[in-house]
């Protein structure tokens, strides 16, 4: 099922706190990735669908300076084949210690339209990639190459990436606060339902500047609250 247009620019307008909150309500309790920050925080927000890189840890034998020579190389072959408007999660195994990454393969990603890129492990010359215009989110800035730990392995199979399953195509989003992961199927009623908390949120906080008492407003267990949200709602159009 392919990520909606419509479905993107809602997931592009609301938090990834809501998106987990929807989430809960659905029973899923796992989704935020964990232990990953954003390189550039003022980045944009970050909506695609995963295409995944998986590693394991390195064999020397298998994993020599000569393995980057080969054109089939997963690590090369996974730039060169994430899906423009997609986002690249790799599982790195939360080991920060060596790069997933650096910034030749991640401008490479953004000049070929990736929507972002994730690991739970960590990317080298962070500084650069952090002033790029694609959105990054790692654990730590790590060095050297992958070589001395990890190995790639696997492209585009179902990977865990900071605790979190994660499938070709389900729908990551990014913001400020970190990485979250939408399973493909629930991501239209899940953007639509964000939507609407994001709405109400907006007009909680309004209230909440003015003064108002958040008992009996958020949540809204007073009939007063709906009647204002639902005028809030008429004044400023959502």
């Amino acid at each position: 099922m392919a990520l909606k247009p419509e479905t993107r620019e809602k997931l592009k307008s609301v938090s990834t706190a809501t998106i987990c909150t929807a989430l809960y309500k659905r029973g899923f309790r796992n989704q935020f990735i964990q232990d990953v920050h954003p390189l550039n925080p003022e980045a944009g927000p970050m909506v695609g669908e995963a295409f995944t890189l998986r590693y394991m840890p390195a064999r020397e034998d298998l994993n020599p300076l000569t393995a980057f020579q080969d054109r089939g190389h997963p690590q090369r072959k996974a730039v060169e084949e994430c899906p423009p408007d997609a986002v690249f999660v790799i599982d790195s195994r939360k080991d920060a210690r060596a790069a997933s990454a650096g910034s030749i393969l991640v401008s490479r990603l953004m000049k070929r339209g990736v929507a972002g890129v994730v690991t739970d492990g960590g990317f080298r010359d962070a500084p650069e990639i952090a002033r790029l215009a694609i959105p990054a989110y790692h654990n730590r800035p790590s060095a050297p190459t992958n070589l001395t730990l990890h190995q790639a392995i696997d492209i585009n199979v179902p990977i865990g990436c900071g605790d979190v399953p994660v499938w070709p195509g389900d729908v990551v989003v990014g913001d400020g606060d970190g990485v979250v992961v939408i399973p493909a199927h629930l991501a239209d009623e899940i953007a639509a339902e964000a939507v609407e908390m994001t709405a109400f949120e907006d007009f909680v906080t309004e209230e909440v500047m003015k003064g108002r008492s958040i008992l009996g407003l958020y949540p809204a267990t007073e009939e007063q609250t709906r009647i204002d949200f639902a005028a809030w709602r008429k004044a400023n159009g959502r």
